[in-house]
């Protein structure tokens, strides 16, 4: 049984996104346990679109898992760490979090079942044991939890934001700040629904500072140091692009397909070697689940995003 008391914070959102954010489990799942009669408030049924008030008490029981129809892949994976609570990767990019359509194999998830035979269950059927997630393209540390008490204690501090998340992004441009930062809510694009937008109205609160590492003005590119505080899918790159700050190879917010110079511009880019958005996860720090211990861990730099590095770097030592 999983007891939660709803904060102001958490206040007039539907039930079903807030039995979401606090136990980490995708929203269709959460939606599934309520219409089961698996969650209660003050005791008594409620309805997913219920606006829960501070105050009030959520319980759910969540059924018996059923079984998967997922099935373990021996790909390869770099661990940084593992014990019997949790697991942390090195994700490489191309590789997919969990099955999506278009993609039923050959995702971590399906690499982490055939190392950790008892993760069936754990965090939603099609995503076990996955806390967070990172993009396709998306390298770096990524973390997945071997049981259920571990999922809900990690997701605990992914929502309070006690997470140390840090990221390396090659952009487009050379600003002349050191650094800054995007304060504005994010939401699915209005008519593309695989995007996501900046959105005034019907986004969710978002968080991005960032500073700059080392500019490259022959290259047009810098490479910046970004902290999110904040989750939202495709965060890092929604506000960057918007700060005029695009990540170099991303098919989706790069822009500036239709400006003067555009294409000239791609081909210097391509130049680079990278065939994905040039984003890597470096830095991931909390709190162990079992122990409480402050953990951190750090991926190096992928070989695609070094090269890409020498290269500009090179460029800026020319005569």
């Amino acid at each position: 049984m999983l007891r939660f008391v709803v904060s102001e914070a958490e206040a007039g959102r539907r039930l079903d996104l807030a039995l979401s954010a606090l136990v980490g489990v995708p929203r269709s799942q959460a939606r599934r346990w309520i219409d089961g009669g698996c969650v209660k408030v003050d005791g008594a049924p409620a309805r997913a679109a219920h606006r829960v008030r501070a105050g009030e008490a959520l319980e759910a029981e969540p059924p018996d898992p059923i079984a998967p129809s997922l099935e373990p892949e021996p790909i390869p994976l770099s661990v940084l760490y593992e014990d019997a609570d949790l697991i942390v990767v090195d994700k490489p990019a191309g590789l997919v979090v969990h099955p999506a359509p278009g993609h039923p194999r050959g995702t971590l998830v399906n690499a982490l079942l055939y190392r950790c035979r008892d993760l069936a269950g754990i965090g939603g059927v099609l995503r076990p044991g996955i806390v967070h997630r990172l993009d396709r393209g998306t390298s770096g540390v990524l973390i997945a939890a071997k049981n259920d008490a571990a999922h809900l204690r990690l997701a605990e501090q992914f929502r309070a934001h006690s997470v140390e998340r840090v990221y390396l992004a090659l952009v487009r441009g050379v600003p002349s700040a050191t650094g800054g930062s995007s304060e504005r809510a994010i939401g699915r694009h209005p008519r593309d629904r695989k995007r996501m937008a900046l959105r005034a109205r019907g986004g969710r609160s978002a968080s991005t500072r960032w500073s700059v590492l080392r500019r490259f003005p022959r290259g047009g590119a810098t490479l910046l140091e970004v902290r999110p505080a904040s989750g939202r899918t495709h965060q890092i790159r929604v506000h960057l692009a918007a700060a005029g700050l695009p990540i170099v190879g991303d098919p989706v917010y790069g822009g500036g397909q239709r400006k003067q110079g555009a294409q000239r511009l791609a081909l210097r880019f391509m130049k680079l070697g990278l065939s994905r958005p040039a984003l890597h996860a470096a830095v991931l720090g909390f709190e162990h689940p079992r122990s409480g211990e402050r953990l951190r861990f750090e991926a190096p730099l992928p070989p695609d995003l070094a090269a890409a590095l020498e290269q500009l770097a090179a460029g800026e030592a020319a005569p």
